[in-house]
């Protein structure tokens, strides 16, 4: 089925770090915000991150990035999916990130995810030049993963804010 990315991204000016995912979960885009699903890890990991509980609310989220410098997105703004599975995706049309970058400042790139990385490799970076590290991916799908080792690989995000 086609799917719609149905929420902007989510940035300020002064964010120094950009995140992104490849297409929101069934939930995420019924709730209209950013790694919503209850078992998703991202949440999580950033409050080990950051030494910092997260509220539930959309609102406190967006207070807790604002804070800490960090815009979300997705490298994909349509793309045919089974449910939430990234495996799944297919006839891909990705984001134009570049009002972000030109529009704040990024720092560094992050991409939670294979998908996300590769899509932005090929279709995103001849744009930006901006090369992205690639992130464990937080999804519950990727339970091999131990939330040790996601939180290690998330302190990438804090050598880019230091």
């Amino acid at each position: 089925m086609r799917v719609y990315h149905t929420f902007p991204a989510f940035y300020k000016n002064d964010s120094e770090v950009l995140i992104l995912g490849s297409m929101p979960s069934l939930k995420s885009r019924e709730e209209g915000f950013y790694y919503m699903h209850p078992q998703n890890r991202f949440w999580k990991v950033l409050e080990y991150l950051f030494n910092e509980k997260i509220s539930i609310s959309i609102e406190a989220k967006k207070e807790f990035l604002e804070r800490h410098k960090i815009a979300l997105w997705d490298t994909i703004a349509s793309c045919d999916i089974v449910g939430s599975s990234d495996a799944s995706i297919k006839n891909v049309k990705v984001n134009d990130i570049n009002e972000i970058i030109q529009n704040s400042k990024i720092k560094a790139i992050f991409c939670t995810g294979r998908k996300s990385y590769d899509l932005y490799n090929k279709y995103i970076l001849p744009k930006t030049k901006i090369e992205a590290i690639c992130l464990y991916s937080p999804s519950p799908a990727n339970c091999a993963i131990s939330m040790e080792v996601l939180v290690e690989n998330y302190k990438q995000i804090l050598n880019i804010k230091e």
